[in-house]
């Protein structure tokens, strides 16, 4: 389980501040996919940063299991990281090095032996089928192609939690959901939690089983999916559900035109 209490992050300017996360208390269950949305500027990346302290919260606790990842010095945030896989909206590859040394990066870094990276990297790259790209480069790939290299590059470690930064806000419709349905066979097979940042109600519907509005650096709702879609209760869910019947209605519209 992942436990965040009283989380909050400030940043400052010369002249102002900005409270981008405030007193954010949330409760994940092992092996959800658990999807957070809002509009932008609300404060969905920051929080996710802060889970692995690429943000550092100014104050908060947040449990991952249980290990407390806001107490841990340099050392053990290292390894903590290392069962902490996480996907970037832009991919994040290095391009001068080919799929199989992306998936490798992070295992050598870790130490492990270069026989062992060999098996990893193949097993990984078999699940997220890329098997026939190791030796790629990135400027080769399809955006749906390098999304599957980062995944495949934060599942390297094994972890226990996948952190998704409007990972799929870069590609086009079909290709986001061959990715989300690659995010849904990998929760299945290998049982590990992942969280969603998101703006995305397709991708919310399509793979999150519960969920959360922030707003303002604030939760302002929880709950299941089922019930954010059929129950909105606070302003910004009823503004999302408002603007996703807009689309639908206008695509009915456009379509009642072409008979």
């Amino acid at each position: 389980m992942i436990k965040i209490k009283n989380l909050k992050k400030t940043y400052y300017t010369p002249h102002s501040s900005i409270e981008a996360v405030s007193d954010i208390n949330l409760k994940i269950e092992k092996g959800d996919i658990f999807g957070i949305i809002g509009f932008s500027g609300a404060g969905k990346s920051t929080l996710i940063r802060c889970l692995n302290r690429l943000e550092e919260p100014d104050s908060g606790e947040i449990l991952i299991g249980e290990k407390d990842i806001s107490s841990m010095n340099d050392k053990q945030l290292r390894q903590a990281r290392r069962k902490i896989g996480m996907i970037f909206q832009q991919f994040n590859l290095f391009d001068s090095k080919t799929v199989f040394e992306n998936v490798a990066f992070p295992l050598k870094i870790a130490g492990f032996r270069s026989d062992q990276i060999e098996n990893r990297v193949r097993e990984i790259l078999q699940l997220v089928d890329l098997s026939d790209k190791m030796q790629a480069y990135p400027l080769q790939l399809s955006g749906g192609q390098k999304q599957r290299v980062g995944i495949a590059r934060a599942l390297a470690n094994d972890p226990d939690v996948l952190l998704s930064d409007e990972a799929t806000s870069a590609l086009d419709p079909q290709t986001t959901y061959s990715i989300l349905e690659l995010l849904k066979n990998i929760n299945k097979k290998l049982g590990l939690t992942i969280i969603l940042i998101t703006h995305e109600l397709d991708v919310l519907n399509t793979i999150c089983n519960h969920m959360a509005v922030i707003e303002n650096g604030k939760i302002v709702e929880t709950g299941t999916v089922e019930k954010f879609f059929s129950n909105p209760e606070s302003n910004t869910a009823q503004r999302f559900i408002h603007i996703l019947q807009g689309f639908q209605k206008k695509r009915i519209f456009q379509g009642g035109e072409g008979i």
